[in-house]
């Protein structure tokens, strides 16, 4: 943590150097030096990596032994036995334990309660590692890596393929009308490309709850959101987590229907819905004010349509909601006392002859599989669900803060170990640094915003216009008309 608090890359020798650079009474106190008689003996850097290799061997699920002088198909034969044995499993919930360990050790006790929110996401970490060409028996030096597909949204940026780990982070963010709070990451998770990052974050988010620590709002891209419900949505919404979503283009629109009622974009709508209505989506970005309110108006007259909760869902997922038109939003001659509303309401003009479940009955119970793959707290594409989702950029942030390079950004060749545990263990001691970052910077900006209420409104102090006048040697010399000629 003091190599990479200065910017310098996560090395051993760099982290030796930054200890041997401290005061002797801090070398002292770590443990570093120690005085025997009228000497001080300094850790040596062997001593120091003899360290290092007995944590990591103790958290490693997956050592790489060196096999000098063994065959390449027995050094394979050995590296998958190490993955699937128990010992294996024991050790990769070690190191999940250190990793959550650390990173929960770098949020202030003020700030553990202070949101239950989290944005999360997955980026790419390559490793110093390069892969082993097409044919050739023998693993990579970093076996525990595999490829990836690195996706860029900015202009002109290409996608390509990357060798290393998928780098998961969950950030907490501030609750909807909640109070500002330090964008602290609260979990990572560094696996192989070859596992379902979605998966994986499940999994960690899962970790987080049986530390005691409630789950709230869940700020996803599509990225998890298209992924199979009971990958990622069922078991986070059995946690108690509220999945705030944004759609994969392949999943947004009409996507069939239960019991006649139209299920889209994770809602579902009177089977007499209007088709340009069932197919808005998420306004474009850089749209204009305009455009924002024609979007919301047509957002609003679609809600009409859409079916109301008449009830909480119960222990098994079960909910009860009613028809539009018997809410009183809409009017359809199926129910005769919605055709007293005013024609402010949206009329249906050709309701099914066979009127089906869904318009026979004034509710129907809707089952837990109905869109439960895209079911989220507000409505897709309104504006409650993006004045919400607009809380995952902070997972963004979290990247740029790391990989910016002013202060020893994460990039290839940062870290130079090979295997999950140690890079997880220096990923996880980058965020820990990043964390204290964050909360310096945080409790400093209020501490000014505070000062600055306190102050009251400061008067602005006027500045007199004053003319331009040229300068000296630009001044016009008067014309002497006493002159000849």
């Amino acid at each position: 943590m003091l190599a990479l608090d200065a910017g310098r890359p996560a090395q051993l020798e760099a982290a030796w150097r930054a200890l041997c650079a401290l005061p002797v009474a801090d070398q002292l106190s770590l443990g570093f030096a120690r005085s025997i008689g009228a000497k001080c003996h300094f850790g040596t850097y062997r001593q120091f990596s003899d360290t290092f290799s007995v944590l990591c061997r103790a958290i490693d699920p997956t050592p790489v032994p060196s096999f000098r002088g063994v065959p390449d198909h027995a050094r394979a034969l050995h590296l998958a036995a190490a993955r699937t044995g128990v010992e294996a499993e024991a050790k990769k919930v070690l190191l999940d334990g250190v990793s959550d360990t650390l990173l929960e050790a770098s949020v202030p006790t003020a700030y553990k309660s202070a949101s239950s929110s989290l944005a999360v996401d997955w980026t790419d970490h390559e490793t110093w590692s390069r892969a082993r060409p097409q044919g050739d028996p023998q693993p990579a030096n970093d076996p525990d890596a595999s490829f990836g597909h690195a996706k860029r949204n900015a202009p002109g940026a290409r996608d390509y393929l990357f060798f290393g780990y998928y780098a998961g982070v969950a950030t907490m963010v501030r609750d909807e009308g909640g109070a500002p709070v330090p964008e602290l990451v609260r979990r990572i998770a560094l696996h192989a490309p070859c596992v379902d990052p979605a998966a994986v974050m499940v999994q960690t988010l899962l970790r987080l709850c049986r530390d005691g620590i409630a789950l709230g709002d869940v700020l996803a891209d599509c990225g998890y959101s298209n992924r199979l419900p009971e990958t990622f949505a069922a078991p986070l919404r059995r946690a108690g987590a509220n999945l705030v979503m944004d759609l994969h283009p392949g999943d947004r629109g009409p996507r069939g229907t239960f019991e006649g009622a139209i299920a889209a974009n994770g809602a579902l709508y009177c089977p007499a819905t209007p088709e340009a209505l069932l197919n808005l989506g998420p306004l474009k970005r850089g749209a204009s004010e305009e455009e924002i309110a024609a979007h919301d108006a047509r957002f609003a007259e679609l809600t009409r349509y859409r079916f109301s909760a008449l009830s909480a869902p119960d222990a098994d997922g079960y909910q009860r909601v009613v028809c539009p038109a018997a809410a009183g939003k809409v009017r359809c001659p199926h129910k005769e006392a919605s055709l007293a509303l005013s024609y402010a309401h949206p009329s249906v003009s050709q309701p099914p002859a066979e009127p089906p479940r869904c318009c026979a009955q004034v509710s129907i119970t809707v089952a837990p599989q109905v869109n439960e793959k895209t079911r989220q707290k507000h409505d897709y594409a309104g504006p409650s669900h993006r004045a919400s989702y607009t809380r995952r950029t902070a997972a963004e942030r979290t990247y740029a803060s790391l990989a910016d390079p002013s202060v020893g950004g994460i990039r290839r060749g940062w870290c130079r170990l090979f295997g999950v545990a140690k890079n997880t263990l220096m990923y996880a001691l980058a965020v820990v640094v990043r964390n204290v970052r964050i909360v310096e910077s945080f409790e400093r900006r209020q501490a000014q915003e505070a000062r600055a209420q306190s102050l009251g409104p400061t008067r602005r102090r006027r500045r007199r216009h004053q003319r331009d006048t040229p300068a000296p040697s630009e001044q016009l010399v008067p014309e002497d008309r006493s002159a000849p000629g």
